[in-house]
């Protein structure tokens, strides 16, 4: 057994003793976005520290607890934070999370992010579906030795983000008399914002939105078999995009003002799921 396997074994164990059933749907949720955490029913909190080898979330906007329990009937496993690569995790640690919710059966992986809008068409506190992603962290998670128990050599990314759940995300959206976009999201290795002049460069290959997370965790849900949702919150426009200069406080003020409207569309997904 593998030193990584054990690892996400023992995590997974862990959460499966506390808990009385497997989820079947996992949510990962970016900075900013934790209040729908508070909206699980029959909660059962875990802190991160908690759990054997999981990864602290330390960044602003990131609660760092899992929390397993229902929503519209289903059994679900909430992530309230992630670990970034930016922070200096190795990228094992990044998508540790991802491992071991799919070690504890999880089929569909929900994934929602703060993200810089750079399709100028957007405005702030848009939020966005994820058709596709463009990798530009710099490296991949599946780099190394293949463990076969995650998955495959070389998976295929013709449809990292289902088509079926997107479908099922337009409906949820129509239901609850919601806007989305759609678009494809770019993953930076980060932490400092983009230029300007990389923002040119990013609209020029075809994305709409860009930030610092999602793209690894995607490619590992996809290696493991899942089904992947992604859906960015665009809390601030991208750099040269308005006059003015980018802060993450900006970032927190939108996710907080369009919570409702997120909470709202997160629940009629997981329903209709």
């Amino acid at each position: 057994m593998s030193d990584e396997y054990a690892r996400v074994q023992a995590a997974a164990a862990f959460v499966r003793e506390r808990i009385p059933a497997a989820p079947e749907i996992a949510i990962v949720l970016g900075s900013g976005l934790g209040d729908f955490a508070s909206h699980v029913g029959d909660a059962i909190v875990m802190p991160y520290e908690s759990i054997p080898g999981w990864p602290p979330a330390r960044v602003i906007g990131h609660a760092g607890k899992l929390v397993v329990g229902t929503v519209r009937g289903k059994a679900v496993a909430v992530l309230s934070g992630r670990a970034h690569f930016y922070e200096g995790h190795p990228m094992a640690n990044v998508v540790f999370a991802t491992r071991v919710v799919a070690a504890l059966g999880v089929k569909t992986l929900l994934l929602t992010n703060a993200a810089g809008g750079i399709n100028t068409s957007f405005s702030q506190g848009a939020l966005m579906v994820i058709d596709d992603h463009i990798n530009l962290v710099g490296t991949n998670p599946l780099v190394g030795p293949n463990d076969e128990r995650f998955g495959p050599r070389f998976p295929d990314m013709t449809e990292v983000y289902s088509k079926r759940l997107r479908a099922v995300a337009d409906r949820a959206a129509e239901r609850n008399g919601l806007q989305l976009a759609h678009g494809i999201y770019v993953g930076l290795h980060g932490p400092s914002y983009e230029t300007p002049a990389e923002i040119r460069y990013l609209r020029a290959i075809g994305a709409d939105a860009v930030g610092m997370s999602t793209v690894a965790e995607a490619i590992v849900a996809r290696h493991a078999g899942m089904q992947v949702l992604g859906i960015s919150c665009i809390t601030n426009m991208a750099a040269g995009v308005l006059p003015q200069p980018l802060n993450h406080a900006e970032v927190m003020e939108t996710a907080q003002r369009v919570r409702g409207a997120f909470i709202a569309l997160l629940e009629e997904i997981v329903g209709t799921i």
